[in-house]
């Protein structure tokens, strides 16, 4: 009981001594590697070592925070915010690197903003505010995987794709193709064009939704039979 006393003091301790700097640093790890490794379960790059490491960090920084006007100013409440406020400028730089765009798609917007919110939850930890550090991570975790569950089953047989057409020539008119996409009832969301003067072709990107059921083999074909396909790929919308 004395032990457990001695424990709770410690980590209620409003000053930044070394056993409640441990216990904080080591609650954001193991709050940002809950985080990171669902993430790393979808196949993400940002996985349990990155976002342990961000919500460390952003702990380490709140904590720098509340030392230095207490260790050398003096002051029990001075201005911790200040190098805290820091860290969700700067955390930005690492969010753009986890978004990857790629013909046409965005992959990583989901994993930039768990990366936000992870540094957030850091800082919470290093302020004390352990339940509700702890209670946002659950709620993380709760939106990444009931949401996705939820929205899996709101759009079940209504598939995300990407079609990318490679056709010989500047393409004029699109509208043959799309044609060919309302007779097999897929409907365009969006269309990217690039055109390529040098090469002499261009490409659309189709971002679709679609049956699951949608017979994209005679689709093709059909395209195809424009004589003016160079190539057709078909690729699962990413929006992880």
């Amino acid at each position: 009981m004395e032990l457990f006393d001695t424990f709770q003091h410690i980590i209620a301790d409003d000053n930044v001594t070394i056993g409640s700097s441990l216990f904080k640093l080591v609650l954001s790890m193991v709050l940002g590697s809950m985080v990171g490794l669902e993430r790393r379960q979808k196949g993400q790059i940002a996985g349990m070592r990155t976002f342990a490491l961000i919500s460390m960090g952003a702990t380490l920084a709140m904590l720098v925070s509340i030392y230095i006007p207490q260790e050398y100013l003096g002051l029990k409440n001075g201005d911790p915010g200040r190098i805290a406020a820091q860290v969700i400028s700067g955390i930005g730089f690492l969010g753009a690197g986890a978004i990857i765009q790629m013909k046409g798609s965005v992959r990583g917007l989901t994993t930039a903003a768990g990366m936000w919110m992870t540094a957030s939850i850091g800082l919470a930890v290093g302020a004390g505010m352990y339940i509700v550090a702890t209670a946002g991570s659950l709620l993380i975790i709760a939106v990444l995987i009931l949401l996705e569950l939820a929205e899996k089953h709101y759009f079940k047989g209504r598939e995300l794709k990407i079609v990318r057409l490679k056709v010989d020539g500047i393409l004029q008119d699109v509208t043959p193709y799309r044609q060919l996409f309302e007779e097999h009832h897929v409907h365009i969301s969006d269309e990217f064009y690039r055109y390529d003067y040098t090469q002499g072709t261009t490409i659309v990107n189709f971002m679709v939704r679609c049956q699951d059921r949608t017979d994209f083999v005679r689709l093709f074909a059909q395209m195809h039979a424009t004589g003016t396909v160079l190539s057709l790929t078909l690729t699962n919308e990413v929006n992880n």
